[in-house]
């Protein structure tokens, strides 16, 4: 028996080193990416105060809003386009040039030349180009990575992976706290370094591994997907908002038309991509259990984690951390910090689950970690207003391990279920389940919240103004007030009361005792805990109710076989497919 033949040796030292290559490299780029989806919700006060305008005066809760948004609406909708260009043109060229585009952008963020609205609308256009480019990175990393691990190694690359995109939402919370007390631009400057360093290496090291589909692009489809999921995103946002008489604007004609008619170009992009030659996405893909239940099951965790966020963000800013000493100014950094449990879950189970998956399937660590994610909404639902830090820190920790439980392998195992020539826009696909889950979070636990609150709120806050001598009119003037001000007051650092009542003149005109006792650290908790418990208890089992549909999702979506495969090896969860390199 003669030894393997040593041409082979040489080849697969160097596909070990750049596999690690492109998993450094990607890691760096989704983390990137989902940072910045993150890193201005601290930053937000700064920001504001550094372009010289009230997010909160009349009008300006748009800006705030779109400056939240914005990013997360551009991701959710180009990444399915650039992962199928990534498809047709190579997924390390569309890579190269996502990376090369984000870091222009993060220049110009930094570089804001104008004052008040116009200042404002220059930080949401360039974070709209940022979003241009962190979508070309999302939707091809996982695709870049898939062509570069062999299968056995497939879960663990993904792992580190997605588990670098969540931490990036969560350590953004930090970082914006920490740069923003230096400088508001801080949270731009950031990227450029790390961006242009990226950007040269990606440009010197990665090359394309997998086949590409060839083909033409698909403008009717990327139009009417574009459009269509714009329009109903567009919606959500101008729902936040008040209307006429009304706290939100779901009344609004123009949210209505926005909705139907985003829907409707919706149903004609199917229709479409079911008839045209070049499809943009391949609507295939979903006759396939695992990648079909394995986005459902991802787009519902989604959902839960991303309004999740903002509703531990409220909670820690508005209520917990003043009632335990902290000033409002200081609160956006120490809640950034006291959800450091949350991340630690995430970094912890993440690259952990994507071993394990490798190894006894994806199937059940993905169902799993969704029950998990669910019974810790219901461990939350339980805490008292004024929690124990101890419990609450135990409980966002086993929601940290429970998505890292649940991200990792389910996105191995749709990625898994796809043939190379179109992971591109596969992982696409994938991005745009997350990334408009992450952006209708935010409406759906928002207008639950605002609902809660609209209820008990306005008769709560003018009862307890006037019990501390403010004028009746003032009290029912300020109770009237849409609760989105107290709940984006509070997520800003503002003392709500301060912010409400100083426009009136009326704070000045009591006495210092009751200015202190209004303006104080505990007159606005103790007044909102009440209303906020309740609406609390809505968003948190609704949340508990999508984790465990995502569960059910990914018991059923079987075993991952690939088109052309007979019947899988193994029982599991493994796909089957020629080698990779067979496709090159």
């Amino acid at each position: 028996m003669t030894d393997p033949p040593q041409p082979h040796a040489p080849y697969r030292s160097s596909g070990d080193r750049y596999k690690w290559t492109a998993l450094t490299n990607t890691t760096a780029a989704v983390f990137m990416s989902a940072l910045d989806g993150s890193i201005v919700l601290i930053a937000l006060p700064a920001i504001f105060r550094g372009v010289h305008l009230d997010p909160l005066a009349p009008g300006n809760i748009a800006y705030l809003l779109w400056m939240i948004m914005g990013y997360r609406l551009v991701q959710a909708v180009l990444v399915v386009t650039v992962g199928r260009l990534g498809d047709m043109y190579g997924r390390v060229r569309i890579y190269n040039c996502g990376f090369a585009v984000f870091t222009f952008a993060s220049v110009l963020l930094s570089f804001d030349p104008f004052d008040g609205g116009h200042g404002a609308m220059w930080l949401i256009a360039w974070r709209v180009v940022q979003a241009v480019g962190g979508s070309m990175l999302t939707a091809n990393s996982a695709a870049i990575l898939t062509d570069a691990f062999p299968k056995e190694q497939r879960g663990f690359a993904l792992g580190i992976n997605q588990v670098a995109a969540l931490a990036g939402m969560f350590i953004g919370l930090v970082a914006g706290g920490l740069l923003s007390a230096w400088d508001w631009r801080a949270v731009f400057w950031v990227n450029v370094p790390v961006g242009v360093f990226f950007t040269l290496w990606a440009y010197r090291t990665l090359r394309e591994t997998g086949g590409r589909g060839g083909g033409r692009v698909d403008w009717w489809g990327n139009i009417t997907f574009a459009v269509g999921l714009s329009a109903v995103l567009i919606a959500v946002t101008f729902g936040l908002q008040p209307y006429g008489g009304h706290t939100m604007g779901w009344t609004n004609p123009l949210v209505e038309a926005l909705i139907a008619g985003g829907l409707a170009l919706l149903a004609a992009f199917v229709v479409i991509e079911c008839r045209t030659a070049a499809p943009m996405i391949q609507l295939s893909l979903f006759r396939r259990r695992a990648f079909t239940f394995g986005n459902l099951a991802g787009l519902a965790i989604s959902i839960g984690r991303g309004g999740m966020q903002f509703v531990l963000i409220i909670w820690l800013q508005g209520i917990w951390l003043p009632l335990h000493g902290y000033d409002y100014g200081d609160t956006p950094l120490w809640a950034g910090i006291f959800m450091l449990p949350l991340t630690a879950g995430f970094l912890a189970a993440g690259p952990v689950s994507g071993y394990l998956s490798d190894r006894l399937g994806s199937r059940g660590l993905a169902t799993g970690g969704a029950v998990l994610f669910g019974a810790s909404f219901l461990g939350l639902m339980l805490l008292p207003i004024d929690f124990g830090y101890g419990a609450f820190a135990v409980l966002i920790a086993v929601n940290g391990i429970a998505s890292g439980m649940f991200a990792s392998p389910n996105s191995s195992a749709i990625m898994g279920s796809v043939p190379s020539e179109l992971r591109g826009v596969a992982s696409g696909m994938r991005a745009t389940f997350q990334n408009s889950g992450t952006a209708v979070s935010i409406g759906v636990f928002f207008s639950l919240m605002i609902a809660g609150l609209a209820s008990r709120l306005p008769h709560t806050l003018t009862a307890g103004l006037r019990q501390q001598g403010v004028p009746a009119h003032v009290a029912a003037q300020v109770g009237d007030l849409p609760p989105v001000s107290s709940l984006f007051a509070a997520q800003l650092g503002v003392n709500p009361i301060r912010h409400l009542l100083e426009p009136s003149g009326a704070l000045a005109r009591l006495t210092p005792a009751r200015q202190q006792a209004l303006t104080g650290r505990e007159f606005f908790p103790n007044l909102i805990s009440g209303p906020f418990h309740s609406g609390l208890v809505v968003v948190f089992a609704f949340g508990a109710a999508l984790a465990f549909l995502a569960a059910i999702a990914s018991l059923l979506r079987g075993a991952n076989t690939p088109a052309g495969a007979p019947k899988p090896r193994e029982a599991g969860d493994t796909a089957t497919r020629p080698d990779r390199h067979t496709n090159a």
